[in-house]
């Protein structure tokens, strides 16, 4: 299928996969989509700026990324940076079109039905796509595909228009006349409202007027403020909502101006908060933000996994406001098609642009070929490719292109060419998948993972999707003969452990969970020193990991916590250096009475060894991010060694120089070498099917023991 991406500041049209249907959304043949001249045209304007340009507008950014560099270097860093520049982002938040398919989750859609679809990031500019279902809405009688393709801009002004809180008869102002200031014109018509607008382009004034706007005022020529209180008799708007997109920072206390004593001011487009109090608390006026589409913007819940919110305690939902919006235009109470100035096919996507920047135009739709619908759903995309296999090499497919794998995986895999050679990609995103597969030269981008699992050319399936899916795609992969190498965890649960460990015990293929602490330098040489032991050891390790948003996909179902994802590594790594099995496990959780510190965040838990050593990990969100994130002191016999952060390792008690390095040295690189030499038959198994069970067993363990801790 056709997709637009916007890549160094310019539109361009690229074959991709269709995205992958998920279980909490619609499949949509894309009919036509809106661009917003507003949100998309600055977002081009801004995508090619300069690095020190970024640093300025966006500090935080750059220190996130000078962090990237100290602790995994300056080429992973740049792969992550280079994939984003060179790939491209999806643009685009507002079409409508017909239904292909819906998740196993989704009620009340089928295939066929008229749907207007919202959202960035999901109702882009392509041909097909994938969206939560909360997120659409099926399109009423007597509405057209492209007036449904503004239910987002529509729902967007109708929040502001409710944010106001109007009455009939009330006299109300509107700052900016585009297109979100045309639907508002309209929909206060329809409540019954008298209308005063302002823009500085006479032609979008007449073009309110012929809406219903009573009065427009041109503030290049004109006061606005008193034109609004010629309008209002003297006494103010009763509301003045702004849908502007300024830098300019007075456009507020203009609109503060303009309002009654205790009137309403409500700021829906992007405008600078700098405000001077004095008028505020002279009307005693609201200051009142409109959220994009209404209530359950941002919140994952609500838009990615589908859980509504309940009708009699938030009538108007965004769906709802979508819906609500269709339905006037239905009723022929709004006219978009009035506002289209011009329609694109997409492949001219380019010169659809082009032709925004010199033209000031409200409304353009992109519309797609009514071609065949099976070929815009190939699952698919064959790639040009110079890499050819060399003998013995491994081919690798793998599935998920998340940030991990594009920083960590693939730069790894590609410095060691005469082990690896990446393949194919397989992702939900399949812009994502196919950017990922071109920087790394792979043959095929897929959405589908059978695609992978099926190809007689891929040796190894390397599985970095999401947490809850990982036992899934590793049983596929494993009864499809591949070799398979997981990302932790293995599992999220005991009956998907117990699941996984059967299929790949019968199915006979080579099996490795990304545990790489164990394959460290650092790790090798504590474990060389603890072979020569003959009592038990003590192993205390703290792991600093700082705060995670509540509502991160890490903490949900998707991602089992960070007992499951992060501490796991830890356990491996006990049982790797202690060489004994463990015989007890004890966890205890840290009791907060605010919610947003998570006891699967902050917690102890101790492992006993059959050889009687005691291992204790400490983790915690609550550190300062000025501290290394791990540590680890080990004890034995009169000896002892400390690792800071797989930067340093001292000896006290044992004769040698510390280990020093300037970067981390987690064991990524050396765990694909070890899988390496085994699939090619230079060495035994990197680690075995009992001990990938053991430490995700204890983490399975401790999860339970952490979130069913109780008081005395």
């Amino acid at each position: 299928m056709k997709q637009i991406l916007i890549r160094r500041g310019s539109p361009v049209v690229v074959d991709v996969p269709v995205p992958q249907l998920t279980d909490n959304s619609v499949l949509v043949e894309v009919r036509c989509s809106l661009i917003s001249t507003g949100t998309e045209i600055a977002g081009i304007a801004a995508s090619p700026r300069s690095v020190i340009r970024e640093a300025i507008d966006d500090p935080a950014k750059v220190a996130r990324g000078l962090r990237m560099i100290r602790e995994s270097g300056l080429h992973r860093t740049m792969a992550l940076v280079n994939t984003e520049i060179e790939g491209g982002v999806p643009t685009g938040y507002a079409c409508a079109g017909v239904v292909v398919g819906c998740g196993k989750n989704v009620r009340g859609f089928a295939a066929g039905d008229r749907v207007a679809c919202a959202g960035a990031g999901k109702a882009n500019h392509a041909e097909v796509v994938a969206v939560p279902q909360n997120l659409v809405v099926r399109i009423p009688d007597g509405c057209d595909f492209e007036s449904a393709a503004s239910a987002t801009l529509g729902a967007i002004a109708i929040q502001g228009v409710r944010r106001a809180d109007v009455r009939l008869g009330e006299l109300v102002a509107v700052i900016g006349l585009g297109l979100i200031g045309q639907i508002t014109v309209q929909l206060l018509r329809a409540a019954g409202c008298r209308v005063i607008g302002s823009d500085v382009d006479d032609d979008r004034i007449h073009r309110a007027a012929e809406f219903g706007m009573k009065a427009g005022v041109n503030p290049s020529a004109t006061d606005p403020v008193r034109a609004v209180m010629e309008f209002t008799g003297g006494m103010g708007a009763d509301a003045v909502i702004i849908t502007a997109s300024t830098d300019s920072a007075p456009l507020i206390q203009q609109a503060m101006q303009m309002v009654r004593r205790k009137g309403r001011v409500v700021i829906v487009g992007a405008v600078p908060l700098e405000l001077d109090r004095a008028p505020f608390y002279e009307k005693e006026a609201d200051l009142l933000i409109s959220c994009s589409y209404g209530p359950g913007r941002y919140d994952a819940e609500y838009e990615d996994r589908g859980l509504d919110y309940p009708y009699a305690y938030v009538r108007w939902t965004e769906n709802r406001n979508m819906g609500e919006y269709l339905r006037l235009i239905g009723e022929k109470q709004i006219d978009f098609r009035s506002l289209v100035e011009k329609s694109w096919p997409i492949a001219q996507a380019q010169e659809a642009y082009q032709d925004l920047k010199e033209h000031k135009r409200i409304a353009v739709l992109l519309t797609m070929p009514e071609g065949s619908t099976g070929d815009k759903l190939r699952s698919r995309i064959d790639l040009k490719t110079l890499s050819t296999p060399i003998p013995g090499q491994i081919r690798v497919g793998i599935i998920g292109a998340g940030s991990f794998v594009r920083s960590v995986h693939l730069p790894n895999l590609k410095q060691l060419p005469n082990q690896y050679l990446v393949s194919a990609i397989a992702g939900r995103n399949g812009a994502a998948a196919t950017n990922v597969a071109k920087q790394y030269g792979a043959r095929y981008a897929a959405t589908n993972i059978d695609e992978v699992l099926n190809d007689p050319a891929i040796d190894l399936v390397m599985i970095a999707s999401r947490h809850d899916m990982h036992a899934a795609h590793a049983i596929q992969a494993a009864k499809s003969g591949k070799a398979v190498f997981l990302e932790k965890p293995a599992a999220l649960s005991l009956t998907e452990l117990e699941e996984l460990i059967d299929a790949v015990r019968r199915a006979g293929v080579p099996f490795l969970v990304g545990f790489n602490r164990r394959f460290s330098p650092m790790m090798r040489s504590v474990k060389t020193l603890l072979n020569q032991r003959t009592n038990p050891v003590v192993v205390t390790y703290r792991m600093n990991a700082g705060p995670l948003p509540m509502d991160s996909w890490i903490q949900g179902p998707e991602g089992g916590g960070r007992i499951l994802g992060e501490a796991c590594h830890i356990f491996d790594l006990f049982n790797y250096l202690i060489g004994a099995a463990p015989v007890d496990v004890h966890a205890m959780a840290l009791h907060s009475s605010t919610p947003h510190i998570a006891r699967t965040d902050n917690f102890t838990a101790t492992i006993r060894y059959a050889d009687g050593s005691l291992c204790t990990l400490v983790y915690t969100s609550l550190g300062s991010t000025d501290l290394p994130k791990e540590f680890m002191e080990v004890f034995f016999e009169g000896r002892s060694m400390v690792m800071d952060d797989y930067k340093k390792l001292s000896f006290f008690g044992i004769s040698g120089k510390p280990i020093s390095k300037s970067l981390q040295d987690k064991g990524h690189a050396d765990e694909l070498r070890a899988f390496a030499d085994y699939l090619q038959g230079r060495a035994a198994a990197p680690m075995t099917l009992d001990e990938i069970e053991s430490a995700t067993r204890i983490s399975l363990i401790v999860d339970e023991y952490v979130r069913d801790s109780r008081s005395l």
